[in-house]
């Protein structure tokens, strides 16, 4: 897969794909949806995303909570494993924001990128405010002369599928859920960065990950799978997850720390992709340390029980 960063400078080879067009947060089965639905219009051309850094919303509430379900590099290796040919990440600025929805559909879909085919959602906005919709984009299409299919949102038994509603089963502590919508399970992403060691001291070493600028799910420990993507130790484990601020040794950012069962060696600075199969607890402050111990051992007992049936 290739990633163009810069709208402004392509290659001809990089021009001409049939694209999707979304934040593909998560990249749930409503994007995997619009995914195939893109390759079936393709009719031969490169399989394509265009998508936007930061994300909008990052862009216009640069203070608000953090939101995004995955890093912008979890999102490019998930759409490369699936097919995509061509990602497309434009740089949302100040200039992309001030385009007419005309203006983004000549001078971005059909001067720069040379699209072929775009796909969008029925509820697609675009545009200076938002202004554009999936209608209008059919209509600029026609007389650019690019295709537009607009698909619709995907329902499942766990309801209509969004990034909102993903977000909101992460929340309430229910990874399976999260999972029913994502087509996968949620996973965080990323290095292994030096801790305070306080796992180690009790019998319980942990790898610690930043959760910085990811939507945290709830607060408390959950049964894990982890996939240690380099390093001597690259391979797949279980294992218990620690998200949270840690009440028991004060004030912390949150973040993720992760017992590999089994395991021992040294993980810092290697890729780990942790992700979170069911939710056992609440964070909790415990008396003593010894009480916290005894929690982690009845912690680690429940979570083997329920990876071994999954």
């Amino acid at each position: 897969m290739r990633i163009i960063r810069d709208p402004a400078f392509i290659a001809p080879a990089d021009r001409g794909a049939a694209a999707a067009i979304g934040n593909f947060d998560g990249v749930h089965l409503g994007h995997q949806a619009v995914l195939d639905l893109t390759r079936s219009v393709a009719d031969g051309a490169p399989l394509g995303v265009l998508t936007f850094e930061p994300h909008p919303r990052e862009y216009f509430a640069p203070d608000a909570p953090p939101f995004r379900l995955m890093s912008p590099t979890a999102k490019a290796h998930r759409l490369e494993k699936l097919g995509v040919q061509r990602l497309y990440e434009v740089p949302f600025n100040a200039a992309l924001a001030a385009l007419t929805p005309w203006q983004f559909a000549k001078d971005i879909i059909h001067d720069r990128l040379g699209l072929t085919h775009v796909v969008v959602g029925a509820d697609f906005c675009f545009g200076k405010d938002r202004a554009g919709n999936a209608g209008d984009l059919e209509g600029f299409g026609a007389k650019l002369g690019f295709g537009v299919t607009i698909a619709p949102m995907l329902q499942t038994a766990a309801g209509a599928v969004s990034s909102t509603a993903i977000r909101r089963a992460l929340s309430d502590g229910d990874p399976r859920r999260a999972a029913e919508m994502l087509g996968h399970r949620h996973r965080i992403d990323g290095p292994v960065i030096s801790g305070e060691q306080r796992g180690r001291d009790l019998g319980y070493p942990t790898a610690n990950m930043s959760i910085d600028g990811l939507h945290p799910p709830k607060f408390g420990v959950y049964a894990v799978k982890v996939d240690v993507l380099d390093g001597p130790h690259k391979g797949a484990y279980h294992g218990a997850a620690s998200i949270g601020v840690r009440p028991m040794f004060g004030e912390n950012v949150p973040n993720c720390e992760t017992y590999l069962f089994d395991f021992s060696g040294d993980l810092y600075g290697a890729q780990l992709s942790v992700a979170l199969v069911d939710y056992l607890r609440g964070e909790e402050k415990f008396d003593s340390l010894d009480a916290l111990i005894t929690q982690m051992d009845a912690d680690c007992r429940q979570a083997r029980d329920i990876l071994a049936d999954d």
